[in-house]
């Protein structure tokens, strides 16, 4: 990898124009990140896209909305839109814990500092920019304003909103991975269309002015959004229906009214196919911050600088989980050469020891996979491929990403690839009709244990009880345990000494204390204290979030428990905790109340304490 100077990176001051000797640019990007042109960063993604068009392009990062201005003011207007994003993540969630506590830091930030990005940063961004240049169009995107394209319960203010568009001044939502319809967006204003007039544009939405349709089957009205303010059931109603066209291949067009006006999302493209998905991996990043951060760390690209993405999309359908509204349920794989390519781009990056840090995506073991009859999986409206068992019709053969590891771990420089994102251990423990898929998936299982993991397996069952793993779309608790005796044979015949590190979710709608209590006494007899947990964040536009927010399970009509306020959410919290000291009497309290001390005596091998009498008499 050779010397960089300032204009390999997309600009992002007048100077870094200049330098590039342009008199105009042709988009403006504001982000909420920090910029980092790596095919990790969205923004990155998309400047470099439109940049590989032809397009001139600018990016300005975590501009200051505070003082006079300046930021949004300094590169002038573009000639085609302004697109705003609020980063990688949904700026409440970056920046608000699950108790509503503002963090202390920010993974997209310099030095990680927590002060570098308002309260819904797309809302905020967006106004700035058409008080300043009404006649410019602006264009939101990314996770933020994606998870937000339809009425969503919005936990920080514990209400039910609109749609984004009708708190951002946007002319267009763009939802999704936007290199196609951004592109094609480009391509349409530059050909003379007013943003007004482009309604129709794939994997967009936008406030229309066209007309309801009635009784058409290709199109889906949804409950208004003055409706699901009066009733929860009915914003329930609606998330059936949206969660269901989320997992389609094709999706229909779905309207929803507010406020007198109406919001249309217009179906996405398909799925990208390997050379589309390899053309923009294939981009020239330099996979480095901007200059501008010298002498500083971005924590998220400490994370993922020698990392490479194999795919994107995850057929799992997790009830909690955002990828599959957002990147889609049906995966796209790169081509070999292009994770090659990569990684031998990495080998040359300053810095690099030999050690990849992950080669994996949403789920790691998913490359290369997909329905084996294309038109069934088309029909299909299943929101997940491995809930409440895996389809018969999945293809779940790891010979690809076997394939892959071993190529990689032949490039001169690479020591040791590791596989750091989550894998879905039912997929290895699940048997196939095909016993030549078997015996390769125990072969993978095989080499990803004794050659791919650093010291730590991160796998994610989510919780123990079948009830909530239920709610949760997740497999059997058993599944992990046989994985786990897997894990420890494997280790035990290579002779490692390796981790196996679960993640847990508390207060997920559905759990109870009592079903934490028990998480708590199985982990324990699977010698585990557990560290990689978290209590249950309602994150916009999930499955479960909006169970949270009204009560039921949009698919049974049945009321569903959640743990509300802090007390309940401590409750449960405690239980993962149970190892410490300081917890057990509180422990023992509330499995007092609920009437479950055998557990008790099970977390702590002796029985409780005995109750103690009051001497008050008793009220006549």
């Amino acid at each position: 990898m050779g010397k960089y100077t300032l204009s390999d990176w997309l600009p992002t001051t007048k100077k870094e124009v200049e330098l590039r000797g342009w008199d105009y640019i042709d988009v403006i990007l504001f982000s909420g990140d920090a910029y980092v042109d790596h095919p990790s960063f969205g923004m990155a993604v998309l400047g470099r896209t439109l940049e590989a068009h032809g397009w001139r392009v600018a990016i300005v990062p975590q501009p200051n909305w505070r003082d006079d201005l300046r930021d949004f003011k300094k590169l002038g207007k573009p000639r085609l839109f302004f697109g705003v994003s609020a980063g990688a993540m949904d700026s409440m969630v970056n920046r608000y814990t699950a108790n509503k506590r503002l963090r202390s830091d920010d993974a997209y930030t310099p030095d990680g500092r927590a002060d570098m990005r308002p309260d819904y940063t797309t809302i905020v961004y967006s106004r700035i920019l058409k008080e300043l240049f009404p006649d410019v169009p602006v264009v939101i995107g990314g996770i933020e304003a994606s998870m937000r394209r339809l009425a969503h319960y919005d936990y920080w203010e514990d209400r039910l909103r609109p749609s984004i568009l009708f708190d951002a001044p946007a002319d267009l939502l763009i939802y999704g991975m936007g290199e196609r319809p951004i592109t094609e967006l480009a391509k349409r204003l530059a050909a003379g269309e007013k943003v007004s007039d482009i309604q129709d544009l794939p994997q967009s939405a936008c406030i229309t002015t066209r007309k309801v349709p009635a009784n058409d089957p290709e199109n889906l009205v949804l409950i208004s959004y003055e409706e699901c303010l009066k009733s929860k059931k009915w914003q329930s109603e609606n998330t059936q229906h949206v969660d269901q066209e989320s997992h389609r291949y094709a999706p229909r067009t779905i309207w929803q009214t507010a406020m007198g006006k109406t919001v249309v999302v217009n179906p996405p493209y398909p799925p990208m196919t390997e050379a589309e998905i390899d053309a923009s991996f294939d981009l020239p990043y330099t996979r480095m911050p901007h200059p501008k951060y010298k002498g500083k760390t971005i924590p998220a690209y400490e994370m993922i600088k020698f990392s490479v993405n194999t795919h994107r999309g995850c057929f799992g359908g997790c009830s909690f989980c955002a990828i599959s509204a957002h990147q889609g349920k049906f995966v796209s794989s790169r081509s070999k050469a292009s994770i090659l390519k990569e990684v031998k781009a990495i080998t040359q990056m300053p810095g690099f020891a030999g050690y990849l840090s992950d080669l994996g995506g949403p789920s790691a073991n998913m490359y290369k996979m997909g329905g084996r009859n294309k038109e069934a999986c088309q029909k299909c409206g299943r929101p997940s491929c491995l809930y409440p068992e895996v389809c018969k019709n999945l293809n779940t053969d790891h010979s690809s990403l076997l394939d892959l590891y071993r190529s990689v771990d032949k490039i001169k420089g690479i020591k040791k690839s590791f596989i750091g994102s989550g894998v879905r251990y039912d997929m290895l423990i699940h048997r196939s009709n095909d016993e030549k898929i078997n015996a390769i998936n125990r072969e993978y299982t095989e080499e990803l244990i004794a050659r791919h993991v650093s010291g730590r397996l991160k796998v994610a069952p989510e919780h123990t009880s079948d009830k909530v793993l239920d709610i949760m779309r997740k497999p059997s608790f058993k599944l992990f345990e046989e994985f786990k005796r897997t894990f420890e044979k494997i280790n035990a015949l290579y002779g490692l000494n390796q981790q196996i590190i679960p993640y847990f979710i508390s207060s997920h709608p559905g759990c109870t204390e009592e079903d934490m209590a028990e998480l708590a006494v199985i982990t324990k007899r699977l010698h585990f204290q557990l560290e990689q947990i978290q209590d249950f964040t309602p994150t916009p536009m999930t499955l479960s979030t909006e169970m949270y927010y009204t009560g039921y399970n949009p698919y049974t009509k049945k009321p569903v428990y959640t743990a509300r306020t802090r007390e309940e959410k401590l409750a449960q919290r405690q239980f993962f905790f149970w190892y410490k000291p300081e917890q057990r009497k509180a422990i023992e309290n509330s499995l007092r109340r609920i009437n479950r001390l055998d557990l008790f005596q099970q977390l702590y091998n002796r029985p409780a304490s005995p109750q103690k009498r009051t001497n008050k008499p008793h009220k006549k």
